[in-house]
């Protein structure tokens, strides 16, 4: 008989059996996380937005910085915001017309050069220092009709390169790379507001664009999973209207994100106040805010690419998680809390954000995925140029924290309206989103 302790050894199979588990498990979750980069369109695209996206970052760190330099006012920061999305808003659901009826790639080729240009210009403009406050309003919307058409068309082309059933993956890290350019974009911009001034940030970001455009053009045509596209006719845009409000399943996530889009998501106009005036801090103070919760969304991003399911009401939850960081932030008593607790906010943020979309994407019927996105930029986008000035009125005279705090109450009330609504919906609304290996944001 052996030894009374080698009795309870374990055998060289049981061991084997405790350990492999656990690795399959860790590959598994890998492969579902970061399976769209399989895709080869969708791999060069993902590249291109890392540089294109650092660079969008850089400008829009300096262009807030630029407006609070030339006026020291939240209001004329929250106006120059709304000035670059109320194109959106008026004009958001043709923008996802353009989306159903033309080329997606050559749209997105074209959208690229346009704000190349505007960025280059802004540059000159600050470089030779004849810049004033209104040639920036008229440069932000300029961009916001590239906007118009950029978003809509972006949002469906990643369906086009990875196909449903990696759609939830691919929207979940092109989160991620949004989040992961966020980090790096506000840091250099920061480094080099406070070195060689604010005119370099713009003429990077006007190069940045040719990442995308390199990356347009090496793809693979016939990989792309075009759908049929929409013919030219009258009243397209009331019959995407009429579907989204005879369709639950899109209609409630779009009026969240309205509401949410509205007052909470307007951190480029919250945060240089929060910085300058309640923490009386410098653009290094900002960069370090935006690039903290871009870190935290590239963790939320990635936790939401590599997760099995998502029931429908996910997204209400969601929502009421979100508004309950965010609203504790506004709380924080000293900028290292307020630090740390954004990059919770920035994982909760981009949770949201990735889950609503690709819901949508998922229950919109092909020939609407358009027209629906383009909702869902205006309620996103468009509902800046509402928020905007009215976050920058309450930061700037009562107090950033009570206007973070405003944000986070939307966010709230949306998510604790929503939970019952989409408990309610049957249907596509109410299966499961999944994420199965080999499947899993400017």
């Amino acid at each position: 008989m052996p030894p009374r302790a080698a009795r309870h050894l374990p055998s060289p199979g049981t061991v084997t059996f405790l350990l492999v588990p656990p690795v399959a498990a860790a590959r598994a979750v890998l492969g579902r996380t970061f399976s769209s980069l399989r895709i080869h369109n969708y791999r060069l695209f993902f590249a291109g937005q890392v540089v294109s996206l650092s660079g969008t970052w850089m400008q829009g760190i300096a262009q807030a910085w630029l407006v609070l330099d030339l006026t020291g006012s939240g209001t004329a920061l929250g106006l120059v915001s709304s000035l670059q999305f109320l194109p959106v808003l008026l004009f958001g659901p043709m923008g996802g017309v353009i989306a159903d009826r033309f080329d997606k790639r050559k749209v997105l080729a074209f959208t690229q050069v346009v704000a190349a240009s505007i960025a280059a210009t802004l540059g000159t403009l600050v470089a030779t220092e004849v810049v004033e406050l209104w040639m920036v309003y008229c440069l932000a919307a300029c961009l916001g009709f590239v906007h118009v058409i950029d978003n809509p068309t972006r949002q469906t082309f990643i369906h086009e390169m990875v196909g449903s059933d990696n759609l939830t993956n691919a929207v979940s890290l092109n989160s991620v790379v949004v989040n992961v350019a966020r980090v790096i974009g506000p840091g250099l911009a920061g480094t080099l507001i406070l070195t060689v001034g604010l005119a370099p940030c713009f003429f990077i970001n006007a190069a940045s664009y040719l990442a995308v455009l390199v990356a347009l053009f090496l793809m693979k045509p016939e990989l792309l999973q075009r759908g049929t596209r929409s013919v030219r006719r009258r009243g397209q845009l009331l019959e995407g209207l009429r579907y989204v409000a005879a369709t639950p399943e899109v209609r409630v996530p779009l009026i969240m994100m309205a509401v949410v889009g509205t007052l909470a998501y307007e951190f480029q106009v919250v945060l240089p106040l929060l910085a300058r005036f309640t923490y009386e801090g410098d653009a290094g103070t900002f960069a370090t805010l935006s690039m903290l919760m871009g870190l935290g969304a590239v963790f939320g991003g990635l936790a939401t690419a590599g997760a099995r399911s998502k029931p429908a009401t996910s997204l209400a939850w969601t929502a009421i998680v979100f508004g309950t960081i965010h609203l504790a932030t506004s709380m924080m008593p000293t900028l290292a809390a307020t630090y740390v607790a954004m990059v919770f906010v920035g994982a909760a943020s981009i949770r949201f954000l990735a889950l609503g979309n690709s819901t949508l994407q998922l229950a919109a019927a092909p020939e609407m995925r358009g027209r629906v996105m383009g909702l869902w930029a205006v309620a996103f986008l468009g509902s800046t140029p509402i928020g905007g000035p009215i976050i920058g009125w309450v930061g700037e005279h009562l107090n950033p924290r009570v206007a973070m705090g405003l944000g986070a109450t939307a966010t709230l009330t949306a998510g604790l309206w929503a939970y019952p609504a989409l408990k309610r919906i049957r249907g596509r609304a109410e299966e499961v989103i999944e994420i199965p290996a080999p499947k899993l944001p400017e």
